[in-house]
C-alpha cells in the first residue's frame, strides 16, 4: 500500500512538473520532481502569505476550539516546517531564524513567514532529483527517503493554506483564493 501510494505520489509530481512547464507528458524533464515541487511554491506563497495578510491582527489570538491551535500559532508552524522542511527537501542547511511566537505581532509573524518562503525558494533553486533516495531524519528520531520529505513538504504546503483559509472563514473573511476575479 505505501508503494503504491509513494509510485502514485510521484507519478503525479512527474506529470505536474512537465505540465506546469509547459511541456507535455512525452517530453522529458530534467528533475521532474524537483521541478514540480519549484513551480508548486509560487502559488502556495501567495496563496498562504495573503491568508495571512488578511486575518485581522486582532484575530491572530483565534482558536475555533479550545482544542486547535490559534492562527498565530498556525504562522509559526508555517515557518518552522517551511525552513525544516525545505531544508531538508533541497539537502541545505535550515537557516538560523529568530524564534517568534504565537503572540508576536502580525507584522513579526508575517515576515518570518514570507522570510522562510524566501528561504524555500532559494532553497528548492539548489535542488535536483538525485539525492531523493537517501535517508534522512524526517522528525522526531523517524527516518526515511528525501523523497518522502518532498512529498510532505508538498502536502504540508497545500494544508497550510488550507487551514488558514478555514480561520479566515470562520471569522468572516473570504480567502484568497476565493475571491472574486478581477
Amino acid at each position: 500500500m505505501k508503494r503504491n501510494f509513494f509510485a502514485l505520489s510521484l507519478a503525479f509530481g512527474f506529470m505536474a512538473g512537465s505540465v506546469v512547464q509547459g511541456q507535455t507528458a512525452n517530453q522529458a524533464v530534467k528533475d521532474p520532481v524537483s521541478s514540480a515541487l519549484r513551480s508548486m511554491l509560487p502559488r502556495r506563497r501567495d496563496n498562504t502569505l495573503a491568508a495571512i495578510s488578511a486575518m485581522p491582527a486582532d484575530k491572530f489570538g483565534y482558536r475555533p476550539t479550545p482544542d486547535q491551535m490559534t492562527f498565530g500559532h498556525l504562522v509559526v508552524h508555517i515557518v518552522e516546517f517551511n525552513n525544516s522542511f525545505c531544508a531538508k527537501a533541497a539537502d541545505v542547511p535550515a537557516p538560523k531564524v529568530e524564534e517568534v511566537k504565537e503572540s508576536d505581532s502580525k507584522e513579526k509573524l508575517l515576515a518570518a513567514a514570507t522570510a522562510s518562503f524566501d528561504f524555500c525558494n532559494e532553497a528548492l533553486s539548489k535542488m535536483d532529483d538525485s539525492k531523493l533516495g537517501d535517508s534522512i531524519d524526517l522528525f522526531g528520531g523517524h527516518q526515511g527517503s528525501r523523497a518522502s520529505a518532498v512529498l510532505i513538504l508538498s502536502g504540508g504546503l497545500a494544508d497550510h493554506y488550507a487551514s488558514a483559509a478555514m480561520y479566515l472563514r470562520l471569522n468572516g473573511i473570504l480567502p484568497p483564493t476565493a475571491q472574486p476575479k478581477k
